[in-house]
């Protein structure tokens, strides 16, 4: 069978038995897997850590232990929970660490020199969501990340997060009216400035 065929027969598998082939040593069906869940842990780690390097550097680390950890992954359960999970925790040790060892940040340098007239309303709208979920506390920005950027039910988030599931429910609540009082101050700020 050439690369080319195995590769099409790793896309109509399902993910059981990527798995399954995964702990064989099969190398591709495990890239299969990785090509699955790469985006969304990608946005999972940005979401937590709002450093594009760090978040890069954490999505490989999460697929690195998870497969270093796939022989205590029980099949039966869901492997995107367990994935985001690992992604979860390892994003909590970077900012442990980030507080033990806080750093002075370079200056943030635009690409292309983008111009506010070429910005359409929505980016705009998306950078002030994401302006203001960096702004929340982890405990906000966490539940919301993974519910609105990654759509996991209250369920799979409580047990990512090791919470019930009503403190997820009252954190994403909370996280939105505080995330709607940020967006609001920086509206009024850029209203004066205007």
């Amino acid at each position: 069978m050439s690369k080319e065929e195995e590769s099409s027969v790793y896309h109509v598998q399902d993910e059981v038995s990527l798995l399954r082939a995964s702990l064989g040593g099969e190398v591709e069906a495990w890239g299969e897997i990785v090509s699955r869940y790469k985006e969304a842990i990608l946005g999972l780690c940005v979401g937590f850590l709002r450093n594009h390097p760090d978040a890069e550097d954490i999505s490989h680390d999460t697929f690195i232990r998870a497969y270093e950890n796939l022989h205590r992954y029980h099949m039966e359960k869901r492997f995107s929970t367990w994935i985001f999970t690992i992604a979860s925790n390892l994003c909590r040790n970077r900012l442990r660490y980030r507080r033990r060892h806080p750093i002075v940040p370079l200056p943030v340098q635009m690409e292309g020199g983008c111009s506010p007239a070429i910005t359409i309303a929505q980016e705009d709208r998306q950078a002030q969501i994401r302006q203001g979920l960096s702004r929340l506390s982890y405990r906000y920005r966490a539940p919301i990340t993974l519910r609105y950027y990654n759509d996991l039910s209250y369920h799979q988030i409580a047990r990512i997060l090791s919470l019930p599931e009503g403190t997820i429910k009252t954190h994403i609540h909370r996280g939105k009216a505080r995330l709607r009082q940020e967006i609001g101050k920086m509206e009024v700020v850029n209203h004066a400035q205007g």
